[in-house]
């Protein structure tokens, strides 16, 4: 499969209105985004009962909005099949930690409304199997495109 490139785009709670999850076709800064194209919205199968996604803490949102998110990046199709689901059975323990660590190292960190390039997912969930000696990769991180060195 080739690599494609897209944006993560979260989307505050606003009056009554739960908190979303937008993939959107990557552009650079804020007068670009003017003509950004939704490719489509991440669902919680649970939101209504638990209360979808959320970011900007360490909790069940935020794992539900991680695993979703991871889901989607690494190619892993619905995120409760492929065992990495906040609910879902049965769980992929590698895949449960990989959630809960970008939980703290990513999610928890955002403010209400952020961006986030698929590339940079990817190669943080990359060198985390790398920094844990965990050597069988999901397909999505066997073939990366090369970094490119610019010298400045």
């Amino acid at each position: 499969m080739a690599y494609e490139d897209r944006t993560y785009h979260g989307v505050p709670r606003s009056k009554g209105v739960r908190a979303r999850l937008l993939v959107e076709t990557p552009e650079d800064g804020p007068t670009q985004r003017l003509n950004v194209q939704v490719l489509r919205e991440l669902r919680a199968k649970d939101e209504e009962s638990l209360g979808g996604f959320g970011w900007g803490y360490d909790g069940s949102g935020t794992s539900r909005a991680a695993a979703a998110i991871l889901a989607d990046a690494l190619d892993l199709g619905d995120p409760e099949k492929a065992g990495i689901s906040f609910t879902g059975w049965p769980q992929d323990n590698t895949l449960i930690r990989l959630r809960e660590d970008f939980c703290v190292e990513m999610l928890s960190q955002f403010c209400d409304e952020w961006r986030l390039r698929r590339g940079v997912i990817v190669r943080w969930a990359h060198s985390w199997f790398i920094q844990r000696g965990i050597t069988e990769l999901p397909g999505a991180l066997r073939d990366l495109p090369p970094l490119v060195h610019i010298n400045a």
